[in-house]
């Protein structure tokens, strides 16, 4: 049993930081105040290649696995880009799985590459506002017309929707009722986000101004026959090689905000002066910081432990599950602690740690919610009856 990164895998995150360190603080700040998609951060990890670290070779990626991607999100995270920067290209990451999984050699061809170059931007549509996290009960509904489908519903909580041009996207294609199990009858698309006929409108929200969040309205909504991955009916099985990956992305994104808000609370602990000594000398301050930095660690390894079974085939749901609940209360921990050890400068935006609490919410919130993870556990792992 190993628990080191590879000489490989530490070169990979010495050149994502190496990238990141490009986008300082300030950068950063400036994005939270005044919003805008970070269009050359985007296009700096592109030219770098890391927007394809787990598409094939064949398909212009690295063809490298969630481990490695994992290990790339926390890089970014703690770099001081946060949720901001990390949700800029995570998508790229685990978004396209399902294509990579599924997808004919056809598709690969076509969708793959311009997403490994950066050409083309991708959003996700699967959240629905009157159902959830029951994707299953999805409302979005799409009829085959002849050799296209026609797509009408709403889609909520789409990332990157403003700037996208493409959208990976998953509608019910026969009624629940005529289906043997709520699961079936769903498929999956990949298409051209056609703002003729989908409706994009901006949520504010409280942090990560940067990466904007949406509701998207499809009214007789085209998608070709030929952008529908994989058999018709099979989509949310086929989401599944997508879910997984972003619990465990989220997750090592909640690692890294943790790490960037712990050193920055470190750093001020040791330089702030109060009645002649450090503050980082009182044992009220350093105990909540060195608990914050064991929790880190933990759910760091617990992020590993899910990557390394999904690239090698494992059942992963119950530890990418795990390492999302663990690593977002680590880091919201974490940050919470940065803002008090920081004092009334915490609440200052120039000192960033109040950024990172805000953005320490969306993995704590999202993809899926603590209560849920717990329920997940009870059924999936403990045996215990469904509670919901």
């Amino acid at each position: 049993m190993d628990f080191a990164l590879s000489p490989e895998q530490e070169a990979i995150r010495e050149a994502v930081a190496g990238v990141c360190a490009g986008f300082d603080d300030a950068y950063w700040l400036e994005r939270d105040r005044v919003g805008g998609f970070p269009h050359d951060f985007h296009r700096a990890m592109a030219d770098a290649g890391w927007l394809g670290i787990c598409i094939p070779e064949e398909y212009g990626g690295s063809g490298l696995g969630i481990t490695e991607a994992t290990i790339m999100m926390e890089a970014i995270a703690a770099s001081g880009a946060g949720m901001s920067g990390a949700t800029a290209v995570h998508l790229n990451i685990f978004g396209l799985n399902p294509v990579v999984v599924f997808g004919t050699p056809e598709q690969k061809a076509r969708m793959l590459p311009p997403i490994a170059s950066g050409a083309v931007k991708a959003c996700f549509g699967v959240t629905e506002p009157t159902t959830g996290l029951d994707t299953t009960r999805l409302k979005t509904r799409a009829e085959r017309r002849g050799d296209r489908y026609v797509v009408n519903g709403q889609k909520v909580w789409i990332s990157t929707a403003q700037v996208a041009d493409t959208i990976l996207l998953l509608a019910r294609t026969t009624p629940i009722e005529r289906c043997r199990s709520p699961a079936d009858g769903i498929s999956l698309f990949y298409t051209k986000l056609d703002r003729t006929r989908a409706s994009v409108r901006e949520i504010e929200k409280m942090g990560r101004k940067a990466v904007d969040s949406n509701e998207v309205f499809f009214e007789d909504f085209e998608v070709p026959v030929e952008d529908r991955i994989g058999e018709e009916g099979q989509g949310f099985r086929q989401i599944l090689h997508g879910l997984n990956p972003e619990r465990v992305l989220i997750a090592a994104e909640a690692v890294g905000i943790g790490r960037a808000a712990l050193k920055r609370a470190a750093d001020y602990a040791r330089e702030r002066v109060v009645f002649g000594r450090p503050i980082g000398q009182n044992q009220s301050v350093q105990h909540p910081l060195a608990q914050d930095w064991m929790a880190l660690e933990a759910a760091w390894l617990m992020c590993l432990n899910a990557a390394w079974r999904y690239d090698r085939g494992l059942e992963s749901g119950a530890q990418a599950n795990a390492a999302k609940y663990l690593s977002a209360e680590a880091g919201m921990k974490a940050c919470q602690n940065a803002v008090m050890t920081h004092g009334g400068f915490g609440y200052a935006k120039e000192y960033h740690v109040e950024r990172f609490l805000r953005e320490a919410m969306i993995p704590w919130i999202a993809p899926v919610s603590p209560n849920l993870v717990c329920c997940y556990i009870a059924e999936r792992v403990l045996g215990l009856p469904k509670s919901y």
